[in-house]
């Protein structure tokens, strides 16, 4: 991703902010974040337009998208899974007792 940043003193506000959007598109379309190689931020600049040009690059593996629902990232060879929620496990359960009467 690229873009222009025009206040110097959002750009570190903005690149975290830029940095979920990218995890999230990322595991919309199916791939878990690699955790082992950091993201690369680069930012210039542009005297004659007084703005600050960056571009940010995230790395990830393609792992589908149901599998990406439930993945932190991956780092290395090892996929790191997300915690369950105990409040969906329990309203799955209820929908799975309320499916077989």
């Amino acid at each position: 991703m690229d873009g222009s940043i025009h206040d110097d003193s959002a750009i570190w506000r903005l690149r975290t902010e830029y940095e979920k959007l990218i995890r999230t598109e990322m595991k919309i379309a199916g791939y878990g974040v690699r955790l082992d190689i950091d993201p690369d931020f680069t930012i210039k600049y542009n005297s004659t337009q007084e703005i600050f040009e960056f571009k940010i690059s995230l790395y990830g593996t393609y792992v589908g998208k149901k599998k990406a629902e439930w993945i932190v990232g991956i780092d290395g060879t090892t996929v790191i899974y997300t915690q369950p929620n105990k409040s969906s496990e329990f309203s799955q359960e209820q929908a799975s007792q309320l499916n077989q009467k």
